[in-house]
Formats: structure tokens, sequence, C-alpha cells
């Protein structure tokens, strides 16, 4: 029998159909080395924060993600906790660092807008 938990067709499907966007499986990847915030994602995808806020909420409904307050700003991270966790994780080990895309966030002052 194998060790690694295993997770339920149905449930990875779920999974799977929230990372198949491609924003937000790039999101994920991000969150796999730091937190952030949707102000960065707004610069990191040049996309509205209505629309970051979405794919977040999706993120976070489906268990993948969570929130932490600080002041007020909300802060974003993988959920270590999530059922899906090691699937999830499996999943992103494949794709390639994002690092890029926060360095040059940090390059332009933006990484810390939100502290």
């Amino acid at each position: 029998m194998n060790v690694k938990s295993t997770v339920e067709i149905e449930a990875a499907a779920n999974v799977l159909k929230l990372l198949a966007d491609k924003t937000r499986l790039t999101m994920m990847k991000l969150l796999q080395v730091n937190e952030c915030c949707v102000c960065e994602f707004v610069e990191i995808f040049k996309i509205s924060q209505p629309a970051i806020s979405q794919h977040l909420r999706k993120l976070r409904d489906g268990g993948l993600v969570k929130e932490t307050r600080r002041g007020q700003w909300i802060h974003y991270s993988i959920n270590r906790e999530s059922e899906h966790y090691e699937l999830v994780q499996s999943l992103l080990d494949y794709l390639p660092s994002q690092k890029k895309r926060l360095e040059e966030l940090e390059e332009q002052g933006l990484r810390i807008s939100c502290d």
C-alpha cells in the first residue's frame, strides 16, 4: 500500500479544475515560496484587482490558499493543512520557478507596498 495519502478522484478533479487556469496555477507557484497580497498579484499579472480577487476567492473556497490579515492588507499563502496539499505540491514541483516575477516586483519597489 502507498504510504502517501490518496485523494478521491472527484476531489482531485475539482483541484485540477481550479489549477487548470493559467493565472491561478501561476499564483499557486508564486505562493509555493512566498506570501503575496492582491496588490502584488495585480502588478505581476497586469489585470484588475477584482479579477485577482476572484481568482483568489476560488482558490480559497477550494481550500488551496489561506488568508492572513495584517492591518488593512490580506496576505495569501498555500494552505499546508489542505487535504490536497500533497497533490498540489507535487504538481507545482513540475513547474518552472516564478521567482523572477517576484524579483522584478522587488526591483520596481512594489514587493513591499503592502507592509
